[in-house]
């Protein structure tokens, strides 16, 4: 039985073709790390990030010459059949790369701006104005992104000496993490005064620290109407990264906090950027709150299951059907919600693959060498022999087509997770 997911009500964002907010599906983002200036292969990566399932790409603007490049992305994008919403990153030079370079304005479909780079002062202020009006120009939406490494020094010193007058002062950290709030809270009211709707304007708070990260949402999803950006910051590579911004993310999507979603990874040597639109699709598909590819319940292996025939074969199922999910999102809809079960011996083996839509209880060690393929919970065909992986994946093959095809049984009827909004 799925339960309902219970999201926080905020106002809904129009990001060319995605919505973000409220009972909008929490959207999927990442960001590119190519050379901005280098438009032919960071067209590439953000096509590669799309077809991964990004629903927004971030790419850094940082000098002229990314900026220079920004439209010709765009163009290679539209050239390549991708829609997919560019972000532009903008720190400390915003104003004048948006104010020089105009098609850059106009090509992306949102800003990120920081506060803390902006600048200093009434200069500071002029240059948020500026990139802030020309956002509502073009009808562009903002994120306004605070992160702890790069705060507002002038607000924290502020926070901090007043902190120090208080009858019981609270901690550093506490200031810390009230600094963060307030720069975003009073950033979004200067955007609203300086004429960009509320309906335009998303915020993030982000930090490396999940207890500090969970505290941050959990208190700015009180104070304010906005979609929010989930993130932890500089999460760390490999299982660190994976573990620290599944626990954070986790944390607050379940408390329904949260909008769209990037997991920052450090990328492996040589590693595909990819990964993080991975894990971050499947933080949210472990959750039950979206479906994006076929599920693989596979054994974890024993004893019983001295052969790594099992471990193959869900490995390449699970490789493979994330690979034609670029295709079948529009050939196959609804096959997101295929189950499909690859298990190793006959004590879970049969009876996770009747749960399964499509499963195959492999032979443990000493049993038979036959392997028994269950279709909608009935035992439908018994494999053997050594081309048993191969068969298998034909199988599948065939349930997806005649089940999700044109005319499939399951085509209309995609599992719909229900949304609530308080």
């Amino acid at each position: 039985m799925t339960m309902a997911v219970l999201r926080r009500k905020t106002h809904l964002v129009q990001i060319e073709n995605i919505t973000v907010g409220s009972n909008a599906p929490i959207r999927v983002q990442s960001m590119t790390n190519t050379d901005t200036a280098d438009a032919e292969n960071t067209a590439i990566q953000v096509k590669e990030l799309a077809d991964a399932g990004s629903e927004l790409v971030r790419i850094t603007v940082n000098s002229p010459e990314a900026a220079a490049k920004v439209a010709e992305i765009r163009q290679r994008l539209n050239d390549m059949g991708c829609d997919v919403p560019l972000v532009g990153d903008f720190h400390f030079n915003g104003d004048r790369l948006l104010k020089d370079y105009p098609d850059c304005a106009r090509a992306l479909a949102k800003y990120r701006i920081n506060p803390g780079n902006v600048g200093k002062g009434v200069k500071g202020d002029e240059k948020f104005a500026f990139m802030i009006s020309t956002a509502a120009e073009h009808n562009k939406a903002v994120r306004i992104g605070v992160n702890w490494g790069s705060l507002d020094q002038a607000l924290a010193k502020r926070m901090m000496d007043a902190n120090q007058h208080l009858p019981k002062p609270l901690s550093a950290d506490a200031v810390m993490q009230e600094a963060l709030i307030v720069s975003a809270l009073e950033s979004a009211q200067k955007a609203e005064q300086l004429g960009l709707p509320a309906d335009k304007i998303i915020l993030s708070c982000k930090v490396s620290n999940v207890q500090d990260l969970v505290k941050v949402y959990q208190d700015l999803a009180a104070r304010c109407a906005y979609p929010l950006h989930l993130g932890l910051t500089e999460a760390g590579m490999g299982s660190k990264g994976i573990v620290a911004s599944t626990a954070a993310l986790a944390i607050l999507l379940q408390q329904g906090i949260g909008d769209t979603i990037r997991v920052s990874l450090t990328p492996e040597p040589g590693s595909a950027r990819t990964k993080e639109v991975v894990v971050a699709q499947e933080i949210l598909q472990t959750m039950g709150m979206r479906s994006f590819t076929p599920h693989v319940t596979a054994c974890p292996g024993c004893g019983r299951t001295t052969s790594n025939v099992f471990q193959e074969l869900a490995r390449d199922i699970q490789q493979y059907l994330r690979e034609k999910m670029p295709l079948w999102r529009s050939q196959y809809p609804g096959v997101e919600n295929l189950n499909v079960a690859v298990m190793g011996c006959v004590v879970n083996g049969p009876g996770e693959s009747k749960l399964a839509d499509i499963g195959i209880s492999l032979p443990g060690t000493g049993e038979t060498p036959v392997a028994p393929v269950y279709v909608d919970g009935e035992r439908r065909v018994t494999l053997k022999g050594e081309h048993m992986a191969q068969e298998f994946l034909a199988l599948v093959e065939n349930y997806i087509h005649e089940n999700y095809g044109e005319n499939g049984k399951k085509r209309q009827s995609a599992k719909v997770i229900p949304i609530t909004v308080q």
